[in-house]
């Protein structure tokens, strides 16, 4: 419903400013450039969806060792501690503390054919556990922010549409993304802790949180003191080694738990076909939409309107053209998704503004989606303080992903 409403508003907002613009002489031939922008669009994004292939398969098929290996386990054993701590009175040994934690875990390398099952999973449970079945309780709205704030390890397909797109070094993002998303991710659980009273002094709840905002705050003071070409060389360098490290674990573990790798791959490679098959219609019919708005005119209006509110905080203006991925992503997915890609198209891939828009796509989750997902998924009507928190949490994202975009890429 979302992404239909997004699609059609596009196309009747682009015929209204292109009307506007046409009348008023301003752009006499407004409609002209918007049939051009269609064909356009309709080409470069199929075109894109081919060279986007080949790096989405791949990546596919490294991701299914990893799961076939036991990463996600050893992930879940990790944050098992942290877990009990942050859902109070939720037995240890429940189905749907494990739902939770494989969810978390797969979501963070970005494996939603298995972060998806999980979560729905974890809602029914946690549904067995609600004592009023129309209204939402604590551990299920905790449960969906933070999945909508989405913490982010290995953004794939991110990565995959800036090596597609022709960026110098796609990895560069990777770094100030995943600190973006951690910011997501704590302002999250802060705005639900707060609401919830949680209790926040716990010794182990108190070292983890610490140790999150030293690393953010660290990396980003660290950052700040580098000249920017250094900073971008540190950036990519561990960006570099965070990748091919990760693929190296995965593959280890299959070595030591004796897992038939490229089994695992092949497997992983068949899904990857699929996956591309099915993001192909949401481009091309996404990058065709914002095309033509674009060609109205309609996006610089609101990019200005927006633009002229914040822009007071003394950003640089390149921040303006990175504001429509921002805006939309709370929204939908495939939308924010395209108008990333046209702000690659339109500044550069290797532009502020282009590198901007990629930290904003995976700085948070798609917030209306995930929600009405999983409240669906346990039939809740009541959803409480969900919404307000996981817009909390996009907020939080939003200014991670700006102030790491200035201390990484300025």
């Amino acid at each position: 419903m979302i992404l239909n409403a997004v699609w059609l508003t596009l196309f009747f907002a682009a015929a209204a400013f292109g009307l506007v613009r046409m009348l008023d002489g301003s752009d006499p031939l407004a409609f002209a450039a918007m049939s051009t922008a269609l064909f356009d669009s309709a080409r470069s994004a199929f075109e894109l969806v081919l060279k986007l292939a080949g790096t989405l398969i791949f990546w596919m098929g490294v991701l299914k060792v990893a799961e076939k290996a036991g990463a996600i386990q050893q992930i879940a054993r990790a944050v098992a501690p942290i877990l009990r701590r942050v859902f109070p009175g939720l037995p240890t040994d429940h189905p749907a503390a494990g739902a939770m934690v494989m969810n978390f875990a797969a979501n963070a390398l970005t494996l939603d054919n298995a972060a998806t099952p999980a979560g729905l999973r974890a809602m029914e449970e946690l549904q067995k556990l609600n004592p009023n079945p129309d209204t939402a309780s604590n551990h299920q709205v905790l449960f969906m922010v933070m999945h909508a704030a989405s913490l982010t390890l290995i953004p794939v397909n991110i990565l995959a549409v800036r090596a597609a797109g022709g960026a110098a070094n796609p990895a560069d993002v990777f770094l100030p993304l995943l600190l973006a998303s951690a910011c997501s991710a704590l302002g999250g659980f802060l705005a639900v802790a707060l609401v919830q009273r949680l209790k926040l002094r716990d010794p182990v709840l108190l070292a983890f949180l610490a140790g999150v905002v030293a690393l953010l705050g660290g990396t980003a003071w660290a950052m700040s003191k580098l000249p920017p070409d250094t900073v971008q060389t540190v950036s990519s360098q561990l960006s570099g080694v965070a990748l091919i490290g990760a693929i190296l674990w995965f593959l280890g573990l299959a070595v030591l738990r004796k897992v038939n790798a490229w089994d695992a791959f092949l497997e992983g490679v068949k899904d990857g076909f699929g996956t591309a098959l099915n993001i192909a219609p949401y481009l091309v019919g996404i990058l065709v939409a914002v095309g033509v708005f674009r060609a109205s005119g309609g996006l610089d209006y609101v990019v200005a309107g927006v633009w002229h509110l914040i822009s007071w905080t003394g950003l640089p203006h390149e921040t303006s053209g990175a504001i429509p991925t921002m805006l939309m992503k709370p929204l939908a997915g495939g939308a924010s998704r395209g108008l990333m890609i046209d702000a690659m198209k339109t500044y550069g891939p290797d532009s502020f503004t282009a590198r901007l828009a990629g930290i904003f796509q995976g700085s948070t989750d798609t917030t209306l989606y995930v929600i009405a997902l999983y409240s669906g998924a346990a039939k809740l009507k009541n959803l409480r303080h969900t919404l307000p928190c996981a817009l909390v949490a996009d907020l939080a994202g939003w200014i991670g992903a700006i102030v790491m975009a200035v201390v990484f890429f300025l």
